[in-house]
């Protein structure tokens, strides 16, 4: 079954530590944290103050955290964000002038290294990196805002790359974002995402975060 990772993007920031805790403890896997510099994409998020915080959350329920830079330049930070306890730290090939070299610093950092690609970027770009990555993640919205619609194309772009991680004996995480809800949750597995990261499907509604959370769990063991 595919990890769960909660975008807490989506969350309610005056009760950010209760509802991470929920999504945790209703077996979520992962902890997404979205850092958004309103340069690389049109929103302004969090910070590694924000990292640092959800650090005992996760540990508390042996979670990791996973940090996703769509910021300019990321190489700045990577040993910020290390610093603050990300666990997993993913940077944007289209905002990486030098993406072999911040691969390697994410890595020297003690981090696992993730690279992303946008909607309208070519598989191709990724090419070069694909053996020396931990973590591959497929925007399934054009980056910036929670809440938006899945990209239909998405998910042969996911077929895809799992077929390539496959054909290298790579045991990168294949991870999808963006408009990931219960009733893609299924399809996206079967076309070989192993990590689904939901925002507002998970900490959105009238439904609490547990009920969310368990209506994944419960999609992706739905028989066909």
């Amino acid at each position: 079954m595919a990890l769960i990772a909660p975008s807490i993007i989506a969350a309610d920031y005056g009760h950010l530590h209760t509802q991470a805790n929920d999504a945790l403890d209703a077996g979520a896997n992962w902890l997404h944290l979205d850092v958004m510099d309103g340069q690389f994409v049109p929103n302004l998020t969090i910070g590694p103050g924000i990292v640092q915080a959800m650090r005992p959350i996760a540990d508390a329920h042996e979670a990791a955290l996973d940090v996703h830079l769509m910021i300019d330049d990321p190489g700045r930070f990577i040993n910020t964000f290390a610093q603050a306890g990300a666990d997993v730290c993913t940077v944007h090939v289209e905002a990486c002038t030098h993406l072999h070299r911040v691969i390697q610093q994410i890595n020297q950092a003690g981090m696992q290294a993730g690279v992303a690609l946008n909607p309208g970027t070519p598989l191709a770009a990724l090419d070069a990196v694909l053996p020396l990555v931990d973590l591959v993640l497929v925007m399934s919205v054009n980056p910036g805002f929670s809440g938006q619609q899945f990209i239909d194309r998405s998910t042969p772009r996911i077929r895809t790359l799992r077929r390539q991680l496959n054909a290298i004996g790579s045991d990168a995480y294949l991870q999808v974002d963006g408009g990931v809800k219960p009733t893609n949750a299924k399809s996206l597995v079967q076309a070989g995402a192993d990590v689904l990261v939901a925002g507002s499907a998970i900490f959105g509604g009238s439904n609490a975060v547990a009920e969310n959370v368990n209506a994944f769990r419960a999609a992706m063991t739905l028989k066909a």
